[in-house]
């Protein structure tokens, strides 16, 4: 019987030990395959809702909010072009459509708002875009699809109304008024050669000059209690809501410049973990936007 035991002993000793080395594998298997397995996509989150979004139309939302950030303008705006991008084009940067049209407000060049090689750019298509839309008197006090219409001059304007919701809540997230509130992921073999100094660029052109570019190295204070590093840019900015605003940029903007970081107001994402957004980051500071 003793003998007996011993084996049986054994034999569970072994199996338990077969379990655990499998149950090992199996996760350090999950954990290269994980990245793969959600694909590539962004999605908006605040106390309104969710909506997913794929990395061109999350990447166009952003630029929206930067140019209106750069046009002062008021969150009803924006959320007037979020509801027209909508209707016209799903927020994708068409290369034609109707007639002439093209472009996310698929604005037309024989209707006198440009030419096409211009409005296929999201940033001047959206500066076009609200500089007529503050030519609408009262503007901010229509219904939003009259103000929609004035503008775009569309076969059937009140299309533009059943967006708004939609438009509040990328409102919402892309102008920084709820924080953390847009994610992005991609696999890694969609990862592209980084190429940070154009996405600064492009940031100061969609925001404008009044976003300063810094040294981290340089503007870090006694009371920080992590240094951002030095492989990376820091962008000032004078509130939390302008910051979210860039750090939402720049997630959106991660897989087409190859950027793996962004850090700001207590929260870091990283392009390895994108898929689980912003998380807890001590040393992510407020009044910059850390971009790597």
């Amino acid at each position: 019987m003793a003998v007996w035991d011993h084996r049986r002993a054994r034999v569970t000793g072994i199996t338990l030990a077969i379990l655990l080395v499998l149950g090992v594998a199996g996760y350090a298997l999950f954990a290269r395959v994980r990245p793969y397995l959600h694909g590539s996509n962004c999605e908006v989150r605040t106390a309104a809702g969710k909506m997913p979004l794929d990395l061109e139309q999350g990447a166009n939302a952003a630029t929206i909010a930067a140019v209106a950030y750069r046009k002062k303008l008021p969150e009803r705006a924006a959320v007037i072009a979020y509801a027209t991008v909508i209707q016209e084009s799903h927020i994708r940067n068409l290369p034609g459509g109707d007639r002439d049209s093209v472009g996310m407000f698929q604005q037309r060049p024989s209707q006198g708002w440009g030419p096409p090689e211009k409005l296929r750019d999201p940033v001047t298509s959206t500066s076009k875009f609200f500089d007529a839309l503050v030519k609408v008197k009262d503007y901010l006090d229509r219904d939003l699809h009259d103000a929609a219409q004035r503008v775009q001059r569309s076969a059937d304007g009140t299309a533009y109304a059943q967006h708004e919701p939609q438009g509040k809540l990328l409102a919402q997230a892309f102008t920084g008024r709820t924080p953390a509130s847009v994610r992005c992921w991609f696999a890694p073999d969609k990862k592209t050669k980084p190429r940070r100094a154009e996405a600064i660029r492009e940031l100061r052109r969609a925001f404008g000059s009044r976003l300063q570019v810094e040294n981290p190295a340089a503007s870090v204070s006694a009371t920080e209690t992590a240094e951002p590093p030095a492989d990376s840019d820091a962008v000032r900015v004078s509130s939390g809501r302008t910051g979210w605003a860039v750090a939402s940029w720049a997630v959106t903007h991660a897989q087409a410049y190859g950027l793996t970081e962004v850090r700001h107001g207590g929260k870091g994402w990283t392009a390895d973990d994108g898929h689980d957004g912003w998380t807890d980051d001590g040393g992510a500071p407020n009044d910059r936007v850390i971009i790597k």
